[in-house]
């Protein structure tokens, strides 16, 4: 299937490793003009040469960087029209494990990070008639995942914010939405479930019975990025291997 993205200017977050990546990959599989962005120039240049992308740094706990990522594709490119937010989430932990100070910075990396992205990258979108903004957010903002406080919480408000906005740029031609990834095989799934007893129980509520693979969710976030994908906004969408059990 064509989904008639070819040549369209794409933006991806955390480009260089784990789902961002994979999403950067899919994009590009398609045709789209790719900037990535990473915390290390090594890294992202790295990424960039074996992708075939071209490559920015930028530190997306810092939401005015996160901004400044898509502001800086924009200049480079003469603008945007894919957007793929993306970033490193939260650290692990309980609620009862948690000070009240952590939260601000979870809320910078995964809350106003995203909130950054979307309005450097809408204004044009909507000028032009035309944009897509997939983010990647968490299962966790359905359904939260033990230990992961600071994550379920940010997310979850990043998955309001982006609701909100997809109801107020539907009309210009730009759709806004989500995926909300299970249990991939990222380093972040590895770190967070090193443990081999904590992964498989994790596991044992996946119905797939595996960890899904970068690509499965990229496949997801392109065809949201695509031509195709015009009437289908306001989304968010489990890539879980069936393990959201809620019926809505």
């Amino acid at each position: 299937m064509d989904l008639g993205i070819r040549g369209r200017r794409a933006a991806v977050a955390a480009g260089t490793a784990g789902l961002g990546r994979a999403c950067a990959a899919a994009l590009v599989a398609e045709g789209a003009e790719v900037t990535i962005c990473g915390s290390d120039a090594g890294r992202a240049e790295a990424a960039a040469a074996e992708l075939g992308t071209d490559w920015l740094v930028a530190d997306l706990r810092d939401p005015e960087a996160a901004a400044g990522f898509v502001r800086d594709v924009e200049a480079r490119h003469g603008g945007l029209d894919l957007l793929v937010v993306n970033g490193p989430g939260p650290g692990p932990g309980t609620v009862a494990d948690t000070a009240l100070a952590d939260y601000q910075a979870a809320l910078d990396r995964s809350l106003l990070a995203v909130v950054g992205m979307c309005l450097a990258a809408v204004p044009g979108m909507r000028e032009r008639g035309w944009g897509r903004v997939v983010a990647i957010t968490s299962l966790g903002v359905r359904q939260p995942y033990p230990n992961l406080a600071l994550s379920n919480t940010a997310r979850a408000g990043a998955t309001g914010f982006l609701r909100t906005l997809a109801r107020e740029v539907a009309a210009d031609g730009v759709t806004v939405n989500s995926v909300l990834p299970g249990l991939h095989d990222t380093d972040r799934v590895r770190s967070v479930y090193a443990d081999p007893d904590a992964r498989a129980a994790a596991l044992a509520g996946v119905p797939a019975g595996r960890l899904g693979d970068p690509a499965e969710c990229a496949a997801l976030v392109a065809f949201l990025c695509s031509e195709r994908a015009g009437f289908v906004t306001g989304t968010a969408v489990p890539v879980d291997g069936g393990a959201y059990q809620g019926l809505l």
